[in-house]
């Protein structure tokens, strides 16, 4: 999940160490639409330090009196970060939402006429700061750079889509194939030292001890998922009931986890290869999302070689589209291999994931790259689409 294979591989890397402090990670939503001013909903824009998404919105949603799945985004964003993003509530005044105090603070209020969803957003601009990098780290860093803006940035998922202890997507797996049991005992269990908590870990040592009643008086109250799930199994007895427990939101965010995970998996073995189509490809068109069946690469190579389109993999569900040819065999292998049938993904519990096609690189945009404060650290800045992973190019950068 975390060490997969770059397009660079070839050019040396910079080292270094990124989110030393959270100033150091800094993403700046851009929308999609520009805001009508006027409709019953009301978005604010949130600029944010150590909080996650979900965190604020939690917070929103009690400061408002509503719940918490009445407060949307258009993304996820990084809580070791400084962060600036839009949220979206309905009938609510807007000086309420101006005078809300929920540990971020509220910029830009203004009306709408259609609710924010997840996706309504044209990319986000970062400015990252890379400390304790090689002495010529800005020279091997331009090449690079270079070589992601003409071939494009693999569209890797990042490790932040697994969980701190990269294991989202394994309850994922166990949703998808109805293993409560083995749900609750990702979620649950498994303390690891990539975790700072240390109330968390030990709560999740006496879950793994089989010690349920203890684990749940242990488990932190600012873990509310864990809580409710070890709650309701401690009532219960019932794995099933357990999982139902956990709130359908979170449910959702571990089946998309282990969709990103098989999609990493095809991209990896195609890497070397993002910037050429084959036969059967199904090619992604960067300009509107749409996709079509490429019968021969040749004439439409071009369009490909300027990052106009882009060959594409799956995001499976109940209805993704498989590619043709060689492509097409190496998805359904995939597939296969995982023991699921596309109707799986229909988990009967409330989450259905029908999937999609997602492009197997992105476009590098407004690219910069300056001297940090000291010698041995520097500022990258550049912008990238909704939907794809700033810690992709750092990959590139670092190769660590």
């Amino acid at each position: 999940m975390v060490q997969l294979a770059a397009l660079t591989r070839d050019l040396p890397g910079t080292g270094g160490r990124i989110r030393v402090t959270p100033e150091d990670f800094r993403v700046e939503e851009i929308p999609l639409y520009p805001l009508c001013g006027e409709g019953e909903f009301v978005y604010f824009q949130i600029l944010k330090r150590k909080l996650s998404t979900f965190e604020v919105a939690r917070r929103v949603a009690r400061a408002l009196g509503m719940h918490e799945n009445q407060v949307s985004y258009a993304g996820l964003k990084d809580a070791r970060a400084v962060t600036t993003q839009w949220l979206c509530v309905q009938g609510v005044p807007e000086q309420a939402v101006r005078e809300l105090d929920v540990g971020a603070r509220i910029g830009e209020v203004r009306r709408h006429g259609n609710r924010l969803k997840i996706g309504h957003l044209r990319g986000n601009r970062f400015r990252i700061v890379v400390r304790e990098a090689c002495e010529d780290a800005r020279e091997r860093a331009a090449p690079i750079l270079e070589q992601l803006v003409t071939r494009g940035v693999p569209n890797y998922f990042g490790a932040q889509r697994f969980g701190v202890r990269l294991t989202s997507h394994l309850c994922g797996e166990a949703m998808l194939r109805k293993d409560y049991p083995a749900f609750l005992d990702h979620l649950l269990g498994g303390p690891s030292p990539r975790e700072f908590d240390q109330d968390l870990c030990r709560a999740r040592e006496l879950y793994d001890q089989g010690r349920h009643g203890q684990a749940f008086e242990a488990m932190p109250m600012r873990y509310r998922a864990e809580k409710k799930a070890l709650g309701a199994l401690l009532r219960f007895k019932d794995p099933e009931r357990a999982f139902f427990a956990v709130p359908k939101r979170m449910r959702r965010m571990f089946g998309s986890s282990y969709q990103s995970s098989l999609f990493n998996g095809l991209l990896e073995e195609r890497v070397d290869r993002i910037d050429r189509l084959e036969p059967g490809d199904l090619a992604y068109l960067h300009r509107n999302g749409a996709v079509f069946e490429v019968t021969d690469p040749e004439p439409e190579q071009p369009r490909c070689r300027s990052l106009e389109i882009s060959p594409s993999g799956p995001m499976y569900g109940t209805r993704t589209d498989l590619a043709g040819g060689a492509p097409g065999e190496r998805e359904r292998a995939v597939l296969a291999a995982t023991g699921l049938q596309p109707e799986d993904f229909d988990t009967g519990t409330g989450v259905s994931l029908r999937g999609a096609r997602r492009p197997l690189r992105v476009p590098l945009k407004e690219v910069a790259l300056e001297p940090g404060a000291d010698a041995s650290s520097y500022v990258v800045r550049f912008v990238l689409p909704s939907g794809s992973f700033a810690t992709s190019v750092l990959a590139e950068l670092l190769k660590a």
